[in-house]
């Protein structure tokens, strides 16, 4: 499945939040998931707790500038908005 997506992972509830964008959802998230991606998930372990399908990169690039810019009160508003359980939502993308 290849769509620009902005996502957000982090390694436990209100822990370390990442942010990213892809054209690969179900991949990146299993680098994430699995460690395979160097840096943060590798370092603290982590699971998918809210994305965002967009219709071209250029969207979801932006999308994730303007989350990248915000509070962490914001991300984690966003987050618990779809997934106030924070569960990890990888069986979503496959």
């Amino acid at each position: 499945m290849k769509r620009p997506c902005v996502y957000m992972f982090a390694n436990r509830r209100n822990g370390t939040i990442y942010t990213g964008v892809t054209s690969n959802p179900p991949r990146r998230a299993f680098e994430h998931r699995e460690g395979l991606a160097k840096g943060f998930s590798s370092k603290y372990g982590c699971k998918l707790l809210w994305y965002e399908l967009h219709a071209t990169m250029t969207d979801a690039i932006t999308r994730e500038k303007q989350i990248k810019g915000g509070s962490r009160a914001k991300k984690l508003a966003l987050i618990e908005s779809v997934n106030p359980g924070w569960m990890d939502l990888y069986e979503t993308l496959i």
